[in-house]
């Protein structure tokens, strides 16, 4: 009875891709709020992930950093290896949830797109989603949780983002094979689709851009544009109990953008 006791009572944990910053960085710490440590993968800002983790600190969960570059999938058996180390020095073996957030923008007509810029796409988007997702799995519990992040852009067309919508679409269809194929082990899966939201995004376009911001406030119900905040509380909310039976979908989270 007391091993089940200290079992029910552990906190959960989670890995979160670019975390670091935005609404990765906004996911980490809303997860700790609800009681969960967390390791996140950062790609190159050092500074950022300690910032993130000492405000994970502040709330009373463990944040854990480590480097990666998600459209890097050579480096991805090594990456794992540092994952147990992780869980290892946390007195963990297996964790409860995977969000793949990591992601970079694009803007490009369709006619103006190169063949490195697709590639660079695939490989972070879709290829690094496919294949880290693949390399965790054991090393995910059963009665788990997936969330890959998408956008709404595959909803909303908005010309110079064909490239990068097609890669978050593959995602999405992803999402919904993943669900079906890990069902027999309790792992839900599901997509969330922000809408324009304030970050350093796309170079901050949202946020700085005073005449975009508009324009993306005209077009949501909500009468504004999103916040990071709008954002990692869902998320930590879709990957709760009170979510378990939330299967395959995608969610947007846009306040309501081009009804």
């Amino acid at each position: 009875m007391t091993h089940q006791t200290s079992q029910k009572s552990a906190a959960k944990l989670a890995i979160v891709t670019g975390g670091s910053r935005g609404l990765g960085r906004n996911t980490v710490l809303s997860l700790a709020k609800r009681g969960i440590d967390v390791i996140f993968t950062y790609n190159s800002n050092q500074a950022e992930a300690a910032a993130t983790t000492a405000a994970a600190g502040e709330l009373g969960r463990r944040a854990i950093a480590l480097q990666l570059d998600v459209g890097d999938v050579a480096s991805f058996d090594a990456f794992v290896g540092r994952v147990q180390e992780a869980l290892a020095g946390i007195g963990a073996e297996k964790f409860d949830f995977l969000v793949n957030n990591a992601g970079t923008s694009h803007h490009g007509d369709f006619e103006k797109t190169t063949e490195a810029e697709l590639d660079e796409l695939f490989n972070v988007h879709f290829k690094g989603v496919f294949f880290l997702t693949q390399k965790l799995l054991p090393l995910i519990r059963d009665g788990g949780r997936i969330v890959n992040f998408s956008t709404g852009l595959t909803r909303i067309t908005v010309p110079g983002s064909g490239a990068y919508a097609a890669m978050k679409g593959a995602v999405e269809v992803l999402t919904r094979y993943l669900a079906k194929e890990l069902g027999a082990r309790g792992i839900a899966v599901n997509t969330v689709a922000p809408g324009a939201i304030m970050t350093d995004f796309s170079g901050g376009m949202v946020r700085d851009n005073p005449e975009i911001n508009r324009r993306v406030a005209e077009m949501t119900a909500l009468g504004r544009a999103g916040e990071p905040d709008d954002i990692g509380p869902m998320v930590a909310s879709l990957l709760s109990e009170d979510n378990r039976w939330v299967n395959a979908q995608r969610i947007e989270v846009s306040g309501g953008m081009a009804l």
